[in-house]
């Protein structure tokens, strides 16, 4: 008797539940309507805008433009004219045909692009014309405008989602656009928004008839969020007219913040060389570009010696650990230093007895090799000595990456002992046998952007913040404080060398530099420049650098500037320096016989020496 009561109540139950779930089911769960009438409706993502870009001074520098997308549902498809559509869209038959059979391998009741990014000058026409089309509808989206033909290298760019980042991520699909390089990317999370849901009605001629259902189940598209950069876009367009036909990279700056004020690349290109049908096109020349590089961003990947500005770190190494004092003097045997296997000559033309302040401006090459020995010497062995140099080193930021926010970059490089224990055996090396990293011209590596930062941390007397891009977006939560970065130097020993650098403008290597009303404090440096030919190292034409920062109280910019095969540190890198410390400071250039020589100068010529000869392979 249990036993049947059981079993009847079993039953019961199950078919209570069973009820009650085609209840929800058919009445209460308002998504069976929608998968009941699957082939009435079709299912659209509704993209925001991407969100717009501003520089510090609230300019907009990329904003959006509207474009359309031909879409098809093939299922839909009726018999059309394809030689009219096609000529309609200015595509071959063959390529519209492969274009629906693709959709309709992809899905016959999903839709699918069949053209993309068509131009709002052309949207008109086409959509005059797609009533005799049955099958096909225009959506539309919206791609990039650039509003500055400058900055290519930090804002990025922005193309179709591949294989790899549907894999990746499943909130993209087929046709979306994601960011690529630069801000794009950095940031895309908070540029893309949220793409919503549009549900569409068709009749029983399967057209299109409107939304459906009074668009109660459609899901509305998030807003993306705006930026605000760092950047002065007119001071980094400056630039890059300086820049012309040179190459290099430049950094500025600001030291109280960390805000990076301008990142200079050359040669570069125009941003909108990437936007629109002929991008692919477009970013295969340039890709494919491998001697200037026009893609490559010399300010965060390329790796030079630092040269002669690396002799003031080396110099605050030096009273960090009390082995030379501001007035402790070197004599100068007529600008000429000798070592062991080494030979160095510098500005000093006659016997010279050089103090600190005077090495520094005077860029004496005898007075930093002696500090350098002193350096390594301090310590029991010359590995102790180096290791301990390193450290100080690196606490300026050097050999590692600065942890900005752009997704590309270069650590540059700091030598310790175990590096050179590889290549002396049985510990056969010293101070003398390294000496070329007393004057930058050693082992040692940096980025343009880890020179500015020096500049930047000496303008602060010892600390630095961590170089960034993005200066506020109203996006909750994305705003953040950067850490206060302290170098292992005390600060008491920054002024002696700032003053070194305010001579080297007033009266020394770089008085080029000189601004009317402007303290700069500067350091000058020439680095040398080996490639491969036909696999022989060989020495072409020296690197111009130059540190700075301005003012020498309460300093608003700090800048670093490369040039590829410039010569020499007063040649173009100091004047180029200047102009922009002028340009941001003053708001206008006075000195335009110097602005227009820089503007006009070129190095071209110096860029083709090594392809002049044929038969000439450089490997890099």
């Amino acid at each position: 008797m249990i036993r049947i009561f059981f079993l009847r109540f079993f039953i019961i139950i199950t078919f209570l539940i069973f009820i009650f779930r085609l209840i929800n089911l058919q009445l209460l769960n308002p998504n069976y309507e929608t998968i009941s009438n699957i082939n009435a409706i079709i299912e659209i993502s509704d993209y925001p805008e991407r969100g717009l870009i501003y520089d510090r001074n609230n300019k907009i520098i990329v904003g959006n433009q509207p474009v359309y997308d031909l879409m098809t549902v093939p299922e839909n498809i009726k018999t059309f004219d394809t030689t009219s559509l096609a000529n309609l869209l200015g595509i071959s038959e063959k390529i519209l045909k492969n274009k629906i059979t693709q959709a309709k391998n992809f899905s016959k009741r999903l839709p699918s692009i069949i053209l993309d990014q068509i131009p709002k000058e052309e949207y008109a026409v086409v959509q005059e014309h797609m009533w005799k089309f049955e099958g096909f509808f225009i959506q539309r989206r919206s791609i990039r405008d650039y509003k500055v033909n400058s900055g290519a290298n930090f804002l990025g760019y922005i193309s179709e989602v591949n294989k790899i980042d549907l894999r990746k991520n499943k909130e993209y699909e087929l046709g979306e656009l994601i960011g690529r390089q630069g801000i794009e990317k950095s940031y895309e999370n908070i540029l893309k928004g949220k793409k919503g849901k549009k549900f569409l009605q068709k009749d029983r001629f399967n057209r299109i008839i409107g939304s459906y259902n009074e668009k109660k189940f459609d899901i509305p598209k998030q807003n993306a969020s705006n930026l605000i950069l760092t950047i002065d876009s007119e001071l980094q367009t400056y630039g890059e007219l300086l820049m012309k036909n040179k190459r290099g990279g430049i950094v500025a700056i600001e030291p109280s913040s960390g805000e990076v004020l301008a990142l200079i690349t050359s040669p570069s290109y125009d941003p909108m060389l990437l936007v629109g049908n002929d991008r692919s096109i477009n970013y295969g020349a340039l890709s494919k570009d491998t001697i200037s590089k026009p893609l490559f961003d010399r300010g965060l990947q390329a790796q030079y010696s630092p040269g002669s500005p690396f002799k003031v770190i080396n110099a605050l190494v030096a009273l960090q650990e009390k082995v030379i004092e501001p007035k402790l003097t070197f004599k100068c045997n007529k600008g000429h230093y000798y070592a062991k296997n080494a030979f160095m000559k510098c500005h000093c033309e006659f016997d010279t007895n050089n103090d600190l302040n005077t090495a520094i401006y005077n860029s004496c090459n005898t007075y930093f090799a002696k500090t350098f020995t002193k350096i390594i010497n301090k310590f029991s062995d010359s590995k102790k000595g180096v290791d301990q140099w390193k450290n100080h080193i690196e606490s300026f930021g050097l050999g590692d990456y600065l942890g900005y926010d752009l997704p590309i970059g270069k650590k540059g490089f700091v030598p310790n002992s175990d590096y050179y224990s590889k290549f002396y055996k049985n510990n056969s090396w010293g101070a003398s046998t390294i000496i070329s990293n007393s004057i930058g011209q050693g082992e040692i590596l940096t980025t343009p952007i880890q020179l500015a930062n020096i500049a930047s941390t000496i303008a602060n007397r010892g600390f630095y913040y961590t170089p960034h891009f993005l200066k506020s977006s109203n996006s909750p939560g994305l705003n953040k404080v950067y850490e206060k970065k302290n170098t292992s130097i005390d600060s008491i020993h920054f002024e002696t060398i700032i003053e070194g650098m305010f001579q080297v403008v007033e009266k020394g290597t770089a008085k080029i530099a000189k601004i009317k009303g402007i303290e700069v404090c500067g350091k000058t440096g020439t680095a040398e420049n080996f490639t491969k030919i036909n696999n022989i190292k060989t020495q072409l034409t020296d690197h111009s650098i130059f540190m700075a920062f301005a003012p020498k109280k309460n300093p608003k910019i700090a800048i670093a500037v490369f040039i590829e095969n410039g010569y020499w540190g007063s040649r173009w890198a100091a004047p180029i320096s200047s102009l922009l410390i002028e340009k941001y400071l003053e708001k206008e250039v006075k000195r335009k016989w110097l602005e227009k020589k820089m503007i006009n100068g070129s190095l071209q010529n110096e860029y083709i020496k090594p392809y002049l000869n044929k038969s000439f392979k450089i490997n890099e």
